[in-house]
């Protein structure tokens, strides 16, 4: 990192206008010979009580207690570290900042860096120019206004046009004084493959938009074809030592300051998402340039917020890249939201289609990821059969086994256990169980996470359907009868135990035979319910009936915290239906009693 010299802060001290730099962010009046006072950027307050001394060029508010000087304002406003604080307000006020010694290796690293950057800017500002100033970019004006993008805004982002000469970029560069060598490097430039290796410029006939680092130098170019037959749609820059496509987040030194204040990030897709969203007043927006958030580009939004707010295409691909955004926030401990938008559409569609305030409510009405998440499996899973309700339990697993405990964490529980049909103490416990088997030897093949006997400890209504099964085995003949009027995949919560019942069904003599040589779960799961059997004692067929009408209760109980879950109409019928089954239960029980 870039080492400068004591002189040079002091200089750059020296030189700002502390009252210009604070005025970007708050209102200030004169309260004394050497006092202005306003209301605190860093916290909301109707009462000013935010002070700045602009002859020492230090801050304090007497409400939050946030006090500094003029580079501490600058690094929490704008997100920067202490070099990038000094080297903006050296840039801003005029400053030639100097190094300490350097190695002269590093100095030239330096040098040529600052070179390359000065041959991208210049780049990026003959693009734009050519965009307003040219005929043929005519049509790229009217295709960027008929998505609704206005030209202070695709100023504001240098926002350019190439021409479809294949030399202009190359022929100015080198007027300027830049080698073929630095135009490859940056990317400008590409050689030919024939033609005795000639270059030439790599971005002809393509709207231009420039990405930038956090203090604005250009690191490189994402183009946009205008015409059908030009491949690809988007032609980014080569990898190279300037411009790296991980760390790339589009639009950050606009977006920076804004998500400081803000204290979020809204994450987006592509270029004129970005465009269309500072447009509509979300000023921290940034693309994430692809589908796909980086570690490289986490590390950046961290240093100006902690909540980050995804606004991606709910396609697929989408929800893949939301998947690894929540493993990244949850590292470095991060919050995560999601704006729900409609299938299919991304913000800027949004935005053309039904305007800007819809945008904005989405926004605003933005969820925490994993209710989001959560909300799509439960959506797009079908949880009116056992088979899917357990695909849906392995997909929201992962976010489940993180989940906070609160009011919100124990509400989302609540949620996945009804539409599951699990009491909440079934739910917590496939969790748990499946957190504990994760952490040893991993789930066996082809067993859920969560659902093996030998594993996690059941609750009481695993115990109850493992207790219906080992009396169908212990009385084979009433057994067989009960397991061929039962539908095991809505009796049954346990994968295990449906799969055990379905190989009993008709072998209720002999339960251990043609059992699958390849199945280990299945093989324990049968063998423990035939020593169970085997140390039942005396029974009566009453015993086993009591069994089934146990599980035939727990149904409905089921049913009914689904229905409940999904706001759906006939709860009453089924509660009239379980009221039927605890009469028929206290009928059984009372002939057992009387057994006794």
């Amino acid at each position: 990192m870039t080492r400068y010299t004591a002189d040079s802060r002091d200089r750059v001290r020296d030189a700002v206008d502390m009252l210009a730099v604070v005025s970007q962010h708050t209102e200030l009046r004169r309260a004394g010979a050497s006092e202005y006072v306003g209301r605190c950027p860093f916290h909301d307050e109707r009462t000013p009580s935010f002070g700045v001394n602009p002859i020492e060029k230090v801050y304090h508010c007497f409400g939050c207690q946030a006090s500094g000087d003029v580079f501490t304002f600058v690094m929490e406003t704008e997100g920067l570290d202490f070099v990038g604080a000094l080297q903006l307000l050296a840039d801003r006020f005029g400053v030639e900042l100097q190094t300490e010694q350097e190695d002269p290796r590093a100095a030239g690293r330096r040098e040529r860096r600052e070179r390359l950057h000065n041959l991208l800017g210049r780049a990026a500002a003959y693009y734009a120019r050519y965009l307003w100033e040219a005929q043929e970019a005519r049509p790229a004006r009217e295709y960027l206004d008929s998505r609704g993008l206005g030209e202070a805004t695709l100023r504001d982002f240098r926002v350019g046009y190439a021409p479809s000469a294949w030399d202009r970029m190359l022929s100015a560069s080198r007027r300027a004084g830049f080698s073929d060598e630095d135009l490859l490097a940056v990317g400008l430039a590409q050689r030919s493959k024939t033609s005795l290796g000639r270059i030439y410029d790599r971005f002809r006939e393509r709207i231009m938009f420039p990405s930038t680092d956090a203090r604005g130098n250009v690191l490189g170019f994402g183009a946009r074809a205008m015409r059908q037959n030009q491949l690809p749609k988007y032609l980014n820059t080569a990898e190279g030592e300037i411009y790296q496509k991980r760390s790339v987040l589009f639009g950050i030194d606009r977006a920076r300051a804004a998500a400081a204040r803000a204290g979020r990030a809204i994450l987006v897709e592509g270029y004129t998402d970005v465009l269309a969203l500072h447009q509509a007043g979300l000023h921290e927006a940034v693309g994430i340039m692809g589908t796909s958030l980086t570690e490289e580009q986490i590390s950046e939004l961290q240093r100006v917020a902690k909540v980050l707010v995804l606004c991606l295409d709910a396609d697929a691909a989408g929800q893949e890249a939301m998947l690894r955004a929540a493993q990244l926030a949850r590292k470095r401990r991060l919050e995560l939201r999601v704006v729900p938008l409609p299938d299919g559409s991304d913000p800027a569609e949004l935005i053309e289609r039904a305007g800007i305030d819809a945008l904005r409510e989405r926004v605003a009405a933005s969820v925490p990821f994993v209710a989001f998440h959560v909300a799509r499996i439960l959506e797009q899973g079908d949880t009116s059969t056992a088979e899917g309700r357990d695909r849906a339990f392995r997909q929201l697993l992962p976010a489940l086994r993180n989940l906070e405990r609160g009011a919100f964490g124990d509400e989302l529980l609540r949620r996945v256990a009804g539409r599951l049909e699990l009491s909440e103490a079934r739910l917590a416990s496939l969790i748990e169980g499946a957190a504990r088997q994760n952490g040893a030897n991993g789930p066996a093949d082809g067993q859920p996470a969560g659902y093996g006997p030998a594993h996690a400890p059941l609750d009481q209504a695993a115990r109850a359907e493992r207790t219906f099964l080992a009396l169908c085995v212990a009385l084979p003949e009433a057994g067989a009868r009960m397991l061929f009027e039962v539908d095991p995949d809505r009796l049954i919560t346990s994968e295990v135990m449906r799969r055990a019942a379905r190989h009993i069904a008709g072998r209720t003599h002999s339960p251990l035979a043609d059992l699958p040589p390849d199945d280990e779960v299945l093989a324990r799961a049968v063998a423990d319910l035939v020593a169970r059997a085997g140390r039942a004692g005396r029974l009566s067929e009453d015993q086993l009936t009591h069994a089934r009408l146990v599980l035939e209760r727990a149904r409905l109980e089921r049913a009914i915290r689904r229905a409940r879950a999904e706001g759906a109409v006939g709860i009453g019928e089924l509660a009239r239906e379980r009221e039927a089954v605890l009469e028929r239960i206290r009928q059984v029980v009372a002939r057992l009693e009387r057994a006794v």
